[in-house]
């Protein structure tokens, strides 16, 4: 009987499907084991757990619609690649996962998305919408629009960066190895598999190696970079085999299959870590006691109902300080509005937001997802 380890608490995954597997060694989408991998995915929704997919494969799809056998070097000849094959990776992921019964979206993202502030919160906002909506969303890069110096680079890194934007308590990252090794496996035959380690554990940049598919972008290095990215919001991750059954459920179940990388702090805490962390703080919102109150006993967000004054020129998406009525900061976290429109619905109740603005983005000023007590 296979061993169990102590696989952390996930009830948000991203799972990440690298292009040799998608694409059975470049012969063209591999139908039979994408929809086996779509049923357990399903299987992971109907035990509870949210799914994010970030799937490579759409530039190897393309190459083999266009009978094009070696890879395109020039950005605009992998952005049509990616165009054509984006549409054959899409329909098969939506008819897999319309048979059993669940509803897919495709999501396209480039670097500049997550790097503006307020791009990034339009980004979050709508994953965790489809999420809550039992969608499945279908993640990659925006191949078509993206610039050599907007672009990922690789999927491992497009699938750190949606953990860390959908606060994901487990990124798996499927790969043609069953996991890191302490050798490359490809050239000493007694190489062992890192069962379990931390992020941090130097080992790590010692063992990691290249692509050797000639299909994707990645190597282990780049799932070790992705990893470290992913837990700096105390996400975990396991780099394990696609060519496996069932390595999906298995891995639910606590099986010891691939490489578990754990984070050096957990997900709440790496996250009020960083915000704690933000010396540029933009603006002060001055609350009245039931909000303090709320915030501090009751693990509320910050409504503007309970806004009494607003300093600062903040943007959506700015890191703010809460004040509590003696002035002492109580609180900060990301801002969903910017300082002229919180001045505007302050002290006012949340469904009058929209007849104030003619709009609402957020129900709340600063989500308590988004919010760390001082």
């Amino acid at each position: 009987m296979m061993d169990r380890r102590r696989i952390p608490v996930t009830r948000r995954w991203v799972v990440k499907i690298g292009s040799a597997l998608l694409t059975a060694d470049g012969r063209g989408l591999d139908r039979e084991r994408l929809s086996h991998w779509v049923d357990q995915m399903a299987d992971l929704r109907a035990a509870g757990k949210e799914v994010v997919l970030v799937s490579s494969g759409a530039v190897a799809e393309g190459m083999c619609r266009l009978g094009q056998r070696r890879r395109p070097r020039a950005l605009n000849q992998l952005q049509a690649a990616a165009a054509v094959g984006q549409m054959g990776l899409i329909r098969a992921y939506e008819a897999c996962f319309q048979r059993r019964g669940l509803h897919t979206a495709q999501v396209l993202l480039t670097r500049d998305d997550l790097a503006d502030r307020s791009r990034y919160l339009n980004a979050r906002s709508t994953l965790r919408t489809l999420l809550d909506w039992g969608v499945v969303p279908v993640v990659n890069e925006n191949d078509t629009v993206a610039t050599d110096e907007l672009r990922f680079g690789d999927n491992d890194t497009l699938a750190a960066l949606a953990a860390n934007l959908v606060e994901a308590d487990l990124l798996l990252l499927l790969t043609d190895q069953s996991g890191l090794f302490d050798a490359d496996p490809r050239k000493v035959p007694g190489a062992r598999r890192i069962a379990e380690t931390r992020v941090d554990d130097p080992q790590l940049d010692q063992v990691a190696g290249g692509s050797a598919s000639g299909l994707g972008t990645g190597g282990m290095v780049t799932k070790v970079r992705a990893a470290r990215l992913a837990a700096r919001s105390g996400a975990a991750t396991v780099i394990a085999s696609g060519r496996e059954p069932e390595t999906l459920v298995g891995i639910a179940r606590g099986d010891d299959l691939g490489t578990l990388l754990r984070p050096v702090q957990e997900p709440e805490a790496a996250r009020k870590l960083w915000l704690a962390g933000q010396l540029q703080v933009r603006g002060r919102l001055h609350l009245d006691a039931g909000a303090v109150r709320q915030i501090r006993s009751g693990g509320g967000s910050l409504l503007a109902v309970g806004i009494t004054a607003v300093e600062g020129g903040f943007a959506r998406g700015e890191v703010v300080a809460c004040l509590d009525p003696e002035g002492r900061e109580v609180a900060r976290g990301l801002v969903n509005y910017d300082a002229q429109e919180v001045e505007r619905i302050r002290g006012q109740p949340s469904h009058r937001i929209e007849a104030v603005l003619g709009y609402v983005d957020e129900p709340e000023v600063i989500h308590r997802d988004n919010l760390v007590v001082m």
